[in-house]
């Protein structure tokens, strides 16, 4: 009892060191905070510009991580909503701010206006560790070149039906630490690594050149055996005498103690001005080819935006590229009339060194969808409205549950990667690259899930009359990597997996977790369409 009371006092202790903190750091000069607006994309989008920062569409586990500079999985503890609502926050500060000073402002605000309390931890986490092998084989920078790494393109690309071309990364002036930083956010290298961050115990000190060649994982799905194929570890080994191993290695936590769901200080939202309908700013629609096949977004700089796409594609677009079984009525033309649009949207000024998050060339994405659905609307005179209806789904329900009862130190939410016991199937089966896993969550709240996760799904409600909540994880492979080898999608009757590895997601769901789909009537909310022309009005 005496350990567990001097655990709880510490926690207090170190809340309260971090309250005085914050309290004495340095403040925004002015800063607002006020509930999202209704967003297409449930992802924070940030900016420092000219002293003026801006956090939107940002749960508080996305201001929490920001401004402690930790991942999210490093914020623990908390209520539920932590994860779920979601607010726009913007303050004024000194233009020649640092992100450390910012981090310092964002902290004081949130302990000012939602009254966070909060201490800080050390647990561990899985990570790789990038260590001396036996000699490096590395050049030592002259520090002339400039600092980075780089994907060489490839001199012979393959033919058609050959194995895919290795990977060359040459890096150049890099130091391990900043090469380790790197590593972890490369495309090339993500088949491999999974996300996990890179550690560097090298204890190489100074800059280095070198170059590193490997073979990308699809080559090895595709012939594991293939004596020209070399995994990004055995590179790491022959070619610069390092290693990169798995391990689990100490991390900074910030653990939850307190906080409101809402903000103070604010003025009352009665007083705010409704923002402006949004449009483009120029747009001009013409008949496509109806022939062509699929659908294209592009957005240039400077606002640049070019859709192909079917009438319906741009309605599930201008809605939050939601799936077409989420769209009734309609005359028939809507899947077969295919359009070009050609606008220009308002694009930020800063679109280089300002936003982060989903923001494409300067144009943020859910506001080009908001002026895309206020031009069908005016151009196609499109009516619409939202509704619960009767229509083919699936439930979910029980065959022999696997289910594991939740740890609830967690709050519920679904994420990409292993659960706390850090297993991960993928690394040995590549091929089943998907690792779903939730955590103390309900089976209503899984199958809601299900529904975000998998927008080509029809409709997913809760039958199998389970209570209570549970900790699941799912792995599966991507349709794309298996669509070709008979395997049924999401949905279908489970089959034998195939020798390759592949493991389709109604095979997951029901060997690793007890549960299936079942087509059945169901209700969900549905985009109805009341209205809309086969042709648009004049440009």
């Amino acid at each position: 009892m005496r350990a567990l009371a001097w655990i709880g006092f510490a926690a207090l202790l170190a809340s309260a060191v971090f309250a005085q903190t914050s309290a004495t750091a340095p403040q925004f000069e002015k800063a607002d905070i006020h509930p999202s607006s209704p967003n297409t994309i449930l992802e924070m989008r940030s900016r420092f510009f000219r002293g003026r920062y801006e956090l939107r569409t940002a749960a508080l586990v996305d201001l929490i991580r920001t401004a402690w500079g930790v991942d999210a999985d490093q914020v623990v503890g908390g209520p539920d909503w932590l994860d779920t609502d979601r607010f726009d926050v913007i303050a004024m500060a000194p233009a020649d701010s640092t992100p450390e000073n910012l981090k310092g402002m964002l902290r004081r605000l949130l302990v000012d206006r939602f009254h966070l309390a909060a201490h800080e931890e050390t647990r561990l986490r899985p990570a790789y560790v990038m260590t001396v092998d036996k000699k490096p084989r590395l050049q030592p920078a002259d520090g002339d070149e400039a600092t980075g790494c780089g994907i060489q393109p490839s001199q012979t690309p393959p033919s058609r039906g050959a194995a895919a071309a290795p990977v060359a990364l040459a890096c150049r002036n890099m130091t391990m630490a900043a090469f380790a930083k790197t590593l972890p956010h490369l495309r090339e290298a993500s088949g491999y690594l999974f996300d996990y961050p890179v550690e560097d115990r090298t204890g190489l000190k100074g800059a280095w050149n070198y170059t590193l060649t490997w073979s990308p994982r699809l080559a090895l799905r595709a012939n594991r055996e293939a004596a020209d194929t070399i995994t990004i570890f055995s590179a790491f080994e022959k070619q610069l005498g390092l290693k990169l191993e798995r391990s689990n290695v100490p991390a900074p936590v910030v653990v939850v103690d307190s906080v409101n769901e809402k903000p103070t200080g604010n003025l009352p939202e009665a007083a705010e001005k409704p923002a402006a309908p949004l449009e483009f700013e120029v747009a001009e629609i013409k008949p496509d080819d109806p022939n062509r096949q699929g659908a294209s977004v592009s957005i240039q700089p400077g606002g640049r935006v070019r859709m192909t796409m079917s009438l319906q594609g741009l309605i599930q677009e201008a809605w939050g590229a939601i799936g077409p079984n989420r769209i009734v009525g309609g005359p028939k033309f809507i899947d077969t009339a295919r359009f070009v649009v050609e606008a220009k949207a308002p694009a930020q000024e800063d679109a280089v060194s300002g936003w982060n998050g989903p923001v494409w060339n300067g144009v943020d994405i859910d506001s080009m969808r908001q002026m895309l659905r206020a031009l069908l609307v005016d151009r196609f005179q499109l009516a619409t409205h939202q509704e619960d209806r009767l229509v083919t789904g699936y439930e979910l329900v029980a065959r022999r549950p696997k289910l594991r009862k939740a740890d609830p130190a967690h709050r519920p939410g679904c994420k990409e990667g292993p659960g706390a016991d850090g297993k991960d199937p993928r690394l040995t089966n590549p091929v089943a690259s998907r690792l779903i896993t939730c955590r103390n969550m309900s089976l209503a709240q899984f199958a809601a899930q299900l529904n975000q996760l998998f927008i080509e799904l029809p409709p997913v409600m809760d039958s199998t009359g389970i209570a209570g909540r549970y900790d699941m994880t799912l792995n599966f492979s991507p349709q794309a990597a298996i669509e070709n080898l008979g395997v049924p999608r999401a949905g279908g009757d489970a089959v034998a997996s195939d020798p390759n590895g592949a493991i389709s997601f109604s095979e997951a769901l029901s060997r690793q977790l007890g549960l299936k789909l079942e087509p059945r009537t169901v209700t969900a909310p549905m985009l109805v369409i009341d209205q809309v022309n086969e042709t648009p009005t004049e440009n």
